[in-house]
């Protein structure tokens, strides 16, 4: 069975229901659970406009703050706790090989059409992986 999952949390108001999914998989499987949050950069060309690395650093500083709750309620240590930034599905692939993750749990919003066709952080994710991943459908 699985030995290390990386939970990757878009930190979204439906964190809830796929936390409980996260806790049934880890509770089923006694694996240690690793979380990652990946905050993606701002665009080069904003760093023209003046405080946009103060933003930045606003945005890496609020998500770290909801990650540490999240990982209270999930009983994650700070070490397991990660915040990235750069481009998700890049990012996430790198912290689940660098921590030997064997399962990536995300959640799906189920978009249909054409919205799926450019591509969700689910599909990447999916796509690109070196281990399982268990994308999981959230509520609408």
């Amino acid at each position: 069975m699985y030995k290390h999952i990386l939970y990757a949390t878009d930190l979204s108001e439906e964190t809830d229901y796929l936390t409980n999914k996260v806790l049934a998989v880890k509770e089923l499987t006694h694996a240690k659970l690793t979380v990652v949050h990946v905050v993606e950069p701002m665009p080069g060309y904003s760093y023209a406009y003046l405080g946009i690395e103060d933003i930045e650093g606003q945005l890496i500083e609020e998500a770290r703050a909801t990650l540490g709750k999240l990982c209270d309620k999930l009983g994650v240590d700070k070490q397991n706790q990660r915040i990235e930034v750069g481009p998700t599905k890049s990012k996430i692939h790198g912290v689940a090989a660098e921590i030997g993750a064997d399962l990536i749990i995300v959640g799906s919003h189920g978009r249909h059409g054409l919205s799926l066709l450019l591509g969700s952080t689910a599909n990447a994710v999916l796509h690109g992986a070196n281990c399982d991943v268990l994308v999981v459908r959230l509520p609408e």
